[in-house]
């Protein structure tokens, strides 16, 4: 004969512990009469045969049809109520977690058209207060067939959804600069945060407290960036680096136009994409070629002309006058270009002359 529980509890939760199933080893006995008593800030559920069937909340619950309606409905057909039955029992904790960490373990990537390489890699990391909002939906989500489950199981899950989150909001919000990414990392500490909680409801998860750190701009090489960005987006990287090359370099900008990678090299390179993603990969990568291959021979040429071609203008460290401010301002996007600044210097420092060009009217 199988043991009947007919009592069953759970006291001993963990600070971090999701759900706890009754008992460990697998279903358990029960039979309408047993009880079920469900702790502070707890919920029990019960499971027959991976479906998620009926939930008791705080108290002390003697098991019957009233409180167990799908359940009973189920058991009544095979056994009219009278013999024992099997079922999972997880009893729930509801209590939020406070301060779990969490931080960009991948960039978020926010375009910025016109400036430096037209993307910039945001990092961060903060804290948030994290509990389960609905136990039928966790326990399906999450619990069902597992002895316990805790928060370390599913935080790569939680830290996923957020970030994927955070990125489709700065996506929507047209931001383009840090400054636009941190106002809006502040708005998720309020209002915002409702917004964040529609994907975590689904989950049967809540976020009551979001906390962040002010976005900063991650540090990659040109070779680097491709890791973390779309093929669309490498490709327009790629030919902002040629622009900015040629404008750097007088006479280059007429020989690219000569060679077909001038400003309408988008269309060109367009044309002969191939809609099959391999084929694109492989094709990108033999332009990329290409273009790295004519800008060495073109700066080449460039070098061997040095004679003829006109001195660059000497840019000065304390310009005074505005054509002294307009030329450190193009001469520092070259420096971002050939990357001897990175992404956080350029900004602050355009930032500052820009205001200083503004201020001379």
């Amino acid at each position: 004969m199988p043991r009947i529980i007919d009592v069953v509890d759970h006291t001993n939760v963990g600070d971090y512990e999701f759900a706890y199933r009754e008992p460990q080893e697998g279903s358990g006995d029960f039979r309408m009469g047993s009880q079920v008593i469900v702790g502070e800030s707890q919920a029990a559920v019960f499971v027959r045969g991976g479906q998620v069937l009926d939930v008791l909340k705080t108290g002390r619950h003697t098991l019957s049809t009233a409180n167990l309606p799908i359940l009973a409905g189920l058991i009544g057909l095979a056994t009219s109520g009278r013999t024992p039955f099997t079922a999972d029992l997880y009893f729930i904790n509801l209590k939020d977690m406070p301060q779990v960490g969490w931080g960009t373990s991948t960039p978020i990537v926010m375009e910025t058209p016109g400036k430096g390489m037209g993307v910039v890699l945001l990092i961060t990391h903060g804290v948030i207060d994290i509990g389960v909002d609905d136990p039928l939906l966790f326990v399906k989500q999450y619990a069902v067939g597992k002895a316990s489950l805790n928060l370390d199981s599913i935080r790569d899950r939680i830290q996923s959804m957020l970030l994927g989150e955070i990125a489709e909001l700065i996506g929507k919000s047209g931001a383009q600069s840090i400054p636009d990414a941190n106002k809006l990392l502040g708005d998720l500490e309020g209002a915002m945060l409702a917004k964040v909680n529609e994907k975590f409801t689904v989950m049967g998860l809540r976020i009551k407290a979001f906390e962040a750190n002010p976005f900063t701009a991650k540090d990659v090489s040109l070779d680097q960036l491709r890791n973390y960005v779309s093929l669309d987006v490498w490709e327009r990287v790629q030919r902002l680096q040629i622009a900015q090359t040629a404008a750097a370099n007088p006479g280059m900008g007429g020989a690219l136009a000569s060679a077909g990678v001038g400003l309408g090299v988008g269309q060109q390179l367009g044309a002969a994409m191939n809609p099959d993603a391999a084929a694109m990969q492989q094709q990108l990568q033999q332009q990329q070629m290409m273009m790295n291959q004519m800008m060495m021979q073109m700066m080449q040429n460039q070098g061997g002309q040095g004679g003829q071609q006109p001195a660059s203008a000497p840019v000065s460290d304390n310009p005074q006058t505005k054509a002294e401010v307009q030329a450190l301002l193009d001469n520092l996007d070259m420096k971002l270009a050939k990357g001897e600044i990175s992404e956080a210097i350029y900004n602050r420092l355009v930032e500052k002359w820009q205001k200083k060009l503004d201020e001379m009217g």
